[in-house]
């Protein structure tokens, strides 16, 4: 597996087939895996926090969730044809799920969206095992409780769709207790999958401009795109002192 490091991130080349293989794999076998779904938004957060980047670093697969890491990988020579969305790959591993026996449970969202995107999920995939669904509101204090209950549960795989970096920090502390297989932050795929968010249509995806449709349908969401002209910047700054640095290495 190739990996390479963004602005101090690990990311993963892999597509979304070889990802679901491998987290199967992980299932099947009970490693309490984590997987993350990086964003350039969450690049741009482990800049300030080290405990976050500590955590994404740490996981089993760090995946290239939007088009600027992938734009970032491609620049470095890095062979990936495709973003490996949460949504997406919540549907590869359920489909995998069925086939494989494996159970699933969805953690987070609303009141009443997990359960409706594992009625939509259900429907899609018939033989699909749901070990169970809790939303995301809740406070830390029961968190070992959640754990348990999930434990309880039998699950396999865990979405877990709080949003980050609550999601991430929530895995890397309590996924070990609940006894899965792997364990996946998923943010809204829940609502997208629900029918409570609409996603962007194919064409708009194809092009990269997933972000712009949800902007132009909330925007509310404008701070959080302020994260994308940071992570250019971020990263020509990075690249500067790259050269920077390689420069004054061939003068010696």
């Amino acid at each position: 597996m190739t990996s390479i490091t963004i602005l101090g991130c690990r990311l993963d080349a892999l597509d979304a087939g070889a990802a679901t293989r491998a987290i199967v794999q992980f299932a099947n076998e009970r490693r309490g895996a984590q997987i993350v779904t990086l964003g350039t938004e969450m690049v741009v957060y482990a800049q300030r926090d080290a405990r976050y980047r500590a955590v994404v670093n740490a996981c089993a697969l760090s995946l290239c969730d939007t088009v600027g890491l992938l734009a970032v990988a491609r620049s470095r020579g890095v062979d990936l044809h495709e973003r490996v969305t949460g949504v997406e790959l919540v549907e590869h591993l359920c489909q995998a799920a069925e086939a494989e026996g494996l159970s699933v449970f969805l953690f987070g969202g609303a009141p009443g969206v997990a359960e409706e995107a594992a009625r939509v999920l259900q429907t899609r995939f018939p033989g699909l095992r749901i070990a169970g669904t809790r939303n995301g509101y809740f406070d830390e204090v029961e968190s070992p409780a959640i754990a348990q209950s999930i434990r309880e549960s039998g699950a396999h795989l865990l979405f877990a769709g709080m949003g980050f970096p609550r999601q991430e920090f929530w895995l890397a502390q309590y996924l070990p207790q609940t006894g899965c297989g792997a364990g996946m932050g998923v943010g809204g795929s829940f609502d997208v999958i629900s029918g409570k968010v609409e996603r962007a249509p194919g064409q708009w995806r194809r092009l990269g401009l997933e972000w712009l449709y949800r902007l132009l349908k909330e925007p509310k969401r404008w701070r959080r795109q302020l994260a994308l002209p940071q992570f250019v910047l971020l990263i020509a700054g990075e690249r500067v002192r790259s050269r920077f640095s390689k420069g004054r290495t061939e003068n010696r």
